[in-house]
C-alpha cells in the first residue's frame, strides 16, 4: 500500500473558501485503478495559517504514479492555480510506503 499526502498552509481567514473548493470538487478518484481512500484533514492553527492535508491511499506507488499521469488527474486539478491566494507557499507532497497496517 502507498499513502500520498499534500500539506497546505491555508491563510488565516481563507479556511472556509479552501474547504469549499475541496468539498465541492469532482476528484475523479473513483475512476482510477488502485485508488482505495481519500481524506481531507484539518490540522493545527498557527499565527498566519491553518494546516490542512489531503491523504489518499493506493494499492501501490505505481497506481498513484499512474493517477498523476491520467486524464482523471488533469480533470481533478483543472483550475487549481486559481486557488493560490488561499495558500502560503506551495503544497508540500509526501509519499509513504506502508510497512505495517493494524486494523481493529
Amino acid at each position: 500500500m502507498f499513502i500520498a499526502m499534500n500539506r497546505f498552509k491555508v491563510r488565516k481567514g481563507s479556511e472556509r473558501d479552501f474547504e469549499q473548493v475541496w468539498l465541492n470538487r469532482e476528484s475523479h478518484l473513483d475512476e482510477v485503478p488502485g485508488f482505495l481512500t481519500f481524506h481531507l484533514l484539518k490540522g493545527p492553527e498557527r499565527d498566519d495559517h491553518v494546516l490542512y492535508a489531503s491523504h489518499s491511499t493506493w494499492r501501490s506507488e505505481a497506481d498513484f504514479v499512474n493517477w498523476t499521469k491520467s486524464e482523471a488527474f488533469r480533470k481533478a486539478h483543472a483550475g487549481a492555480g486559481a486557488n493560490k491566494p488561499l495558500y502560503l507557499g506551495h503544497p508540500e507532497f509526501e509519499g509513504f510506503s506502508v510497512l505495517q497496517e493494524v486494523k481493529a
